[in-house]
């Protein structure tokens, strides 16, 4: 196995703590949202689909990809979240584009250094550690919000 089957086959088992909360979500799930907090469950699902995006654009070199990502630029949930079969195929099609763009990885791409402003210098290996501890943060902020709210 080489390394970059190695860390998409981890980045893919580490998201499925976010898939599988997606199975049973239904559309009136999508507004929930815990008592004192700002994000609603819908806009989470779009928020890791955003940060997606933007590692396979900015971090791994996808750079055909065109994406808005809304719920980075606006910095809070504005309520648009709300439509489930946009949110899955959103959250589909980031999946898709990041791992297709992992799988491009050269072993010895992974030591190349990345500057972004959110996160400033990591390696790639560093950065593949960086977009599975976020789905994981969000993931968790999501589970609850569907138990609890």
């Amino acid at each position: 196995m080489t390394i970059t089957e190695s860390y998409l086959q981890t980045w893919v088992e580490a998201r499925t703590r976010f898939t599988n909360l997606l199975k049973d979500i239904k559309e009136e799930d999508l507004k929930k949202k815990l008592a004192n907090t700002k994000n609603s469950a819908g806009f989470l699902i779009r928020h890791i689909g955003d940060v997606e995006l933007l590692f396979a654009k900015n971090v791994f070199g996808a750079t055909e990809i065109k994406v808005q990502a809304k719920t980075v630029i606006a910095q809070h949930d504005t309520g648009e979240w709300t439509n489930i079969v946009e949110l899955l195929e959103y959250e589909q099609y980031a999946f898709d584009n990041l791992k297709a763009i992992i799988e491009k990885q050269s072993d010895g791409d992974w030591q190349q250094s990345i500057t972004t402003k959110e996160f400033g210098t990591k390696t790639k290996a560093e950065a593949i550690g960086r977009i599975i501890s976020h789905t994981a943060y969000h993931a968790g902020q999501l589970s609850l919000t569907l138990k609890y709210a």
